[in-house]
This record gives C-alpha cells, sequence and structure tokens, in this order.
C-alpha cells in the first residue's frame, strides 16, 4: 500500500512540474514603440481644418492598436507655455499601400499642463477588431496592418484653474 502511494505521489508531482514548464508569464517579444506619429501634411487638409497653431504644440508618440482593442492608445505631450485641455486631432487610417481606411476627427478629453505628458485611449475606429497597427505585435488571428496618420486641428486653453 506504501509504495502505491508513493508512485502517485511521484505521478503528481511529474504532472505539475510538466505544467508548470509549458506557463509562460513573459512576453518575450516587447517593442519600444515610441515613435512619433506620422503627421497628415497640410497640402491634404480641407481649408475649414486648417487653422493657425504654434508649430508643433502638441506631440503624440506610442500610438498602440492591436486587432483584439477596442481602445487606441498614444502620448499626448503639451509643447505650450498654457495648460491646454481637448484636444482635437484629425486622424487618417490607410492600408500598408497607401489606400485610406477612414478618417475622423477625435477629441481627446485631457488636461495637460506646460511640457506635461499624459497616456491617452480613445475609442477605436474598428468596431469589428480586423486591424492592427502595423509598428504593434502581429497578431494571432487573422487581422490586416494599418498606418496611422495625424494633424492637430486645435486644442482649448482652460480658463479660472
Amino acid at each position: 500500500m506504501r509504495n502505491r502511494t508513493v508512485f502517485l505521489v511521484l505521478i503528481l508531482v511529474a504532472l505539475a512540474v510538466t505544467a508548470m514548464a509549458r506557463t509562460r508569464t513573459t512576453q518575450v517579444q516587447l517593442k519600444n514603440n515610441s515613435q512619433v506619429i506620422e503627421e497628415i501634411p497640410a497640402t491634404s487638409i480641407p481649408d475649414s481644418l486648417l487653422r493657425e497653431l504654434e508649430p508643433g504644440a502638441v506631440t503624440l508618440k506610442g500610438y498602440s492598436k492591436k486587432a483584439s482593442d477596442s481602445r487606441e492608445s498614444f502620448f499626448v505631450t503639451n509643447n505650450t507655455s498654457h495648460r491646454i485641455s481637448h484636444v482635437r486631432l484629425l486622424m487618417r487610417y490607410s492600408l500598408m499601400n497607401g489606400e485610406m481606411l477612414h478618417e475622423r476627427i477625435a477629441t481627446v478629453e485631457v488636461d495637460l499642463k506646460p511640457k506635461e505628458t499624459r497616456l491617452v485611449a480613445i475609442k477605436t475606429f474598428d468596431v469589428q477588431r480586423l486591424f492592427y497597427y502595423y509598428a504593434g505585435p502581429k497578431p494571432r488571428k487573422s487581422a490586416t496592418p494599418f498606418k496611422v496618420a495625424v494633424r492637430l486641428v486645435g486644442y482649448d486653453i482652460p480658463v479660472g484653474r
């Protein structure tokens, strides 16, 4: 009886060890995606959206959107000398061959002091979750890579704070 108990314990230990060996808890292919997001040239923007804004007033970096994400995230940096909020962006999404997928104006609810950076997230254009940002990780499921280009079209300067 004792041999049988020892044998069962050894089998259970062996099963537990093999199960633990298959569990991976770290991501092995992390990338630093802090590159500046491509800017839409002023020549391809309707005149109604062009405004006299400080050049480089806002910097956008580190765009991220996986195929499974319902939100797009990126860092917004206030390069002005005053507090800003409600950053408005013209966002243009395209396939890798340059064919446009979607274009929209997104308002990012953010309150930034001068020289401050904050991570923001907005609802994605990809409600069916068929696309992923080309510079991010490639998904396991079938999805199409895309690029994004952005142009600052406005921001608010809060008064009274």
